[in-house]
């Protein structure tokens, strides 16, 4: 969130949080171990919490690490966690480990993605999957919401387009609800403009939804994906990382990528 949160006060932003995780304060007390009463009255900021308990209820809210530092900013007290560019030193060697996963995921795609999906690295098989989008969409950074909804980029390579398209959606509206970031309420109605006219498809049958892609050479590629995240982050920068690994979901697109 940005810096126009840091003068407001405590209480409506707390209050702000538990609405929006659609929480009653009976319910936030029940999950949190801290008295109705006392929620009650630091929202109304009748009591001034220690930073201590800012974060309980925080982390009882599921509140993202920078948004945690500006209810402590709110709060009066010093933000909490660190916010370093991914090419601080600082990380590097989380940066280098979670490098080294994408090259082990070889002969596969795989993409490491910060919190808004845009990529931050890459192995060499995502290649494949990029043929014939338009260059301004591949310029960095690139996003892969925008990538496979915009009609440049891969949405008419994507044989299931609307059950693909309804995924990728719901993620990102779910990601908007959750956190009001303005980059990801941005985000969420970009993706909506693009599926303008398109129909919201429930999942199939099927085990896992598949992206079905036509090759270069009019073959089908067929891949079902993983998503994985850091689990202990302290960053803030760290915390919305995630990879996103693709895995064959048939023989013949094992045998292209072989």
């Amino acid at each position: 969130m940005g810096t126009a949160t840091d003068t407001r006060e405590l209480g409506p932003l707390l209050r702000g949080w538990r609405e929006r995780r659609r929480l009653s304060q009976q319910e936030l007390s029940n999950r949190s171990s801290v008295s109705a009463r006392h929620v009650s009255r630091v929202e109304t900021g009748k009591a001034r919490p220690t930073p201590e308990m800012i974060l309980h209820l925080a982390d009882s809210l599921d509140v993202p690490l920078r948004d945690r530092n500006q209810l402590l900013l709110a709060g009066g007290y010093a933000p909490q966690y660190r916010d370093r560019g991914l090419d601080d030193a600082s990380v590097a060697v989380v940066m280098d480990g979670l490098r080294n996963l994408l090259d082990a995921h070889l002969p596969y795609p795989a993409l490491l993605l910060d919190d808004y999906w845009d990529v931050v690295d890459s192995n060499a098989a995502v290649d494949a999957l990029l043929q014939g989008c338009a260059p301004e969409l591949l310029e960095p950074p690139v996003n892969v919401i925008r990538l496979c909804l915009h009609p440049g980029g891969l949405a008419r390579r994507i044989g299931n387009f609307a059950e693909w398209a309804s995924h990728l959606h719901h993620q990102i509206v779910h990601r908007a609800e959750c956190t009001h970031d303005p980059r990801h309420l941005a985000l969420a109605a970009e993706a909506g403009s693009h599926l303008a006219g398109t129909p919201r498809t429930a999942p199939t049958g099927s085990p896992v939804l598949a992206l079905e892609l036509t090759a270069d050479d009019g073959g089908r590629l067929r891949f079902f994906s993983t998503s994985a995240q850091l689990t202990t982050p302290t960053d803030a920068t760290l915390e919305g990382l995630h990879m996103e690994t693709f895995l064959p979901a048939d023989e013949p697109t094992r045998q292209r990528f072989s």
